[in-house]
């Protein structure tokens, strides 16, 4: 078979292993791929148009447009298609992301950080940014939470200089009520978003929370702060798609159309939030999330807000059903977690830096305390469920 989509694309990558995960326990397959699309170094990408007298027998490839489709029927072998920039790809079977099941999954990410003003940015005249749009104002919509959208025209920008790529951007930013949180349709115009907030003064994530999809490691991890995001599922997506060609290709009937559901939100910092009203509240929790890396107690947080310490901690019992003291711990050890859960084999006593506890000792009797194990063993929990 074919996979004609460059590689290089970041979920590609796992798309691939996915299908080859499949294709090996099913064996006899030999798999074509496009090159990385590097005009420079004199490569281009594969298409279904350069495909014709290809010698295989089925093909995976994104249809996005009529001439896609008309290249897709002459090849005169199996095509699927992933993409869902087109709405109807006039019969040519599809396994594609469950687009309005990855907008819901958006909102909930943010309506679980107590935001009830939302927004959502898009692209008009794409198909899959319809569905996530419609995912993501539904389930706000059923919170009572107000939705604001932004669907930018459909248009190259190879013309636009840069104020004319982001103005429409900006404008809408500039009338939208902080706090919000915010879903753009691609992890790139979510970083955009982070980028023309920074220069508005707008505070990410307390004035604007921000989602990304597709959960693109490059895009999210160095971005800054760093983006939390959607991921797509695409290994299941890889398998499911190798299992509908391979019936495709053995002449079996098959869907139309195949909507695999998302893996999850991967929360990173552009999210590490929650919105409440109170204005010394606010500023407590803030201070919290924004000094987590420091080794302080509640008397610097009481110091951030103009109330007694007494008082901050009713207010706190009231919105938050916590103590400042619980509310600190539990942030400290969701940060230690996520290190502990990441590739590579940091030491402890980086991690208690990282979070700012005084003391392996202090951190290990926390995280047994909030986690029912330690440190370790989480680490060791969780390479586990990695490895398989």
């Amino acid at each position: 078979m074919a996979v004609a989509y460059p590689l290089a694309v970041p979920h590609m990558t796992t798309f691939v292993r996915g299908l080859m995960d499949y294709a090996e326990r099913h064996g006899g397959w030999s798999l074509t791929t496009s090159p990385p699309s590097l005009i420079g170094a004199g490569e281009e990408p594969l298409t279904l148009e350069n495909l014709r007298g290809w010698p295989g027998d089925g093909v995976f490839a994104v249809i996005l447009n009529q001439a896609d489709i008309r290249a897709a029927r002459r090849l005169r072998i199996p095509v699927l298609n992933g993409a869902s920039t087109l709405r109807d790809t006039s019969g040519i079977p599809r396994v594609r992301p469950d687009h309005y099941a990855m907008g819901r999954l958006a909102a909930e990410h943010l309506l679980e950080r107590g935001l009830r003003r939302l927004a959502y940015y898009g692209l008009d005249g794409f198909w899959f940014s319809e569905l996530r749009c419609q995912g993501f104002v539904e389930r706000a919509e059923q919170a009572g939470a107000t939705c604001d959208v932004l669907q930018v025209p459909r248009r190259s920008g190879l013309w636009a200089n840069w104020q004319k790529r982001t103005g429409l951007l900006v404008r809408w930013l500039k009338h939208l009520r902080p706090p919000v949180g915010l879903v753009a349709v691609q992890d790139y115009r979510a970083r955009a978003v982070i980028e023309e907030c920074d220069r508005l003064g707008l505070r990410i994530p307390h004035d604007v929370a921000v989602v990304g999809m597709e959960n693109d490691p490059t895009l999210c991890e160095f971005c800054r702060p760093t983006l939390s995001s959607v991921s797509r599922n695409a290994w299941q997506m890889g398998v499911e798609s190798a299992a509908m060609l391979d019936r495709l290709m053995d002449g079996l009937p098959t869907p139309d159309d195949v909507a695999i559901p998302p893996d999850g939100v991967v929360a990173r910092q552009s999210t590490d939030t929650i919105a409440v009203e109170d204005p010394h509240l606010a500023a407590a929790v803030h201070f919290i999330h924004d000094h987590l890396g420091e080794p302080f107690g509640i008397d610097r947080v009481v110091d951030a807000t103009s109330i007694s310490r007494r008082q901050l901690e009713t207010r706190f019992q009231r919105e938050l059903d916590c103590t400042p003291l619980e509310y600190l711990s539990r942030k400290r050890i969701e940060r230690a977690k996520q290190i502990l859960a990441a590739p590579g084999r940091i030491k402890l006593h980086n991690v208690v830096t990282v979070c700012g506890f005084p003391s392996v000792e202090r951190m290990r009797l926390v995280f047994k305390r909030l986690t029912g194990m330690t440190p370790l063993e989480y680490r060791q929990s969780e390479r586990a469920k990695t490895a398989t």
